[in-house]
């Protein structure tokens, strides 16, 4: 039996989760459906109008109930959150509530928005071809297409696999034929050393990815895309760190020839007795 989701907290049903996508809070956990309604905790997200990040607070007109059943009334309350930086920037949301269970039916910026500011980075380790399709994988999970964005999801993470396959094939001592005849799992563990640790480790991801394409329903791809959807951004970010590390690298070797290739041309002064 798969294990009951916890509750999301208010930057997880704000920002994380898509549209339409529904969570029925249990007896016990009505102060967490209280939270998502009043709750004043900072929420950490991009501000389109900033540029940059910025926390946000709740904005809130009148008396705050400290009853944690005040929430639970059939109709509709609007979220609004104001940037720290300027609170003319704000971020709207709309939620629906029928019993105990509670959906997001709106919100302004689009989730898309808000997400796809932080993948900018990964252009510099994807493609441009992988890069635009995280986006649509992004930007499908925010309309509430579970299914399709597994798609993109799971060409992406095939492709990472590919480019470390296009590295580890030219080593005199790579088995072709133990990798073409191998499952994903099994391919992925041949190439240990040419993928980032993290992907090695997790590579039951894929398994997810196809599962989810083939035998999942929309909400359930939707429930596990920003789980996968972190699994590769952590892949990646692996990846931009080596990057990093290599350029730093580069830079340290070339500063220490220059300055023994100076050391070399100048003359050394005779301190002798």
């Amino acid at each position: 039996m798969t294990a009951r989701k916890e509750p999301p907290s208010p930057q997880e049903f704000y920002i994380a989760y898509p549209l339409y996508q529904e969570f029925t809070f249990a007896k016990e956990e009505v102060q967490a459906g209280w939270e998502v309604m009043f709750s004043q905790e900072p929420i950490d997200t991009y501000c389109p109008e900033c540029n940059a990040h910025s926390i946000f607070r709740r904005h809130v007109a009148g008396t705050i109930s400290l009853n944690p059943d005040a929430w639970l009334r059939d109709g509709h309350f609007v979220v609004r959150l104001k940037c720290s930086r300027n609170a003319d920037h704000e971020l709207y949301f709309l939620f629906k509530v029928e019993g105990r269970t509670m959906q997001k039916i709106g919100q302004y910026p689009s989730l898309a928005d808000l997400n796809t500011y932080d993948v900018r980075q990964y252009a510099a380790v994807l493609s441009r071809d992988d890069f635009k399709e995280f986006n649509k994988a992004i930007g499908l999970a925010a309309h509430g297409v579970g299914v399709g964005s597994f798609v993109y999801l799971r060409r992406i993470f095939e492709n990472l696999v590919d480019a470390a396959y296009q590295t580890a094939k030219t080593g005199s001592e790579w088995d072709d034929d133990a990798y073409r005849n191998g499952r994903m799992a099994e391919r992925i563990q041949l190439l240990e050393g040419h993928l980032p640790e993290f992907l090695v480790e997790n590579r039951s991801m894929y398994k997810i990815l196809s599962e989810g394409i083939h035998d999942l329903t929309e909400d359930e791809c939707l429930a596990a895309f920003p789980i996968i959807k972190m699994g590769i951004e952590l892949v990646l970010d692996e990846k931009l760190n080596a990057a990093a590390k290599q350029r730093k690298l580069e830079l340290a070797k070339k500063a220490i020839h220059g300055l023994v290739s100076k050391a070399g041309t100048e003359p050394r002064s005779n301190t002798g007795v």
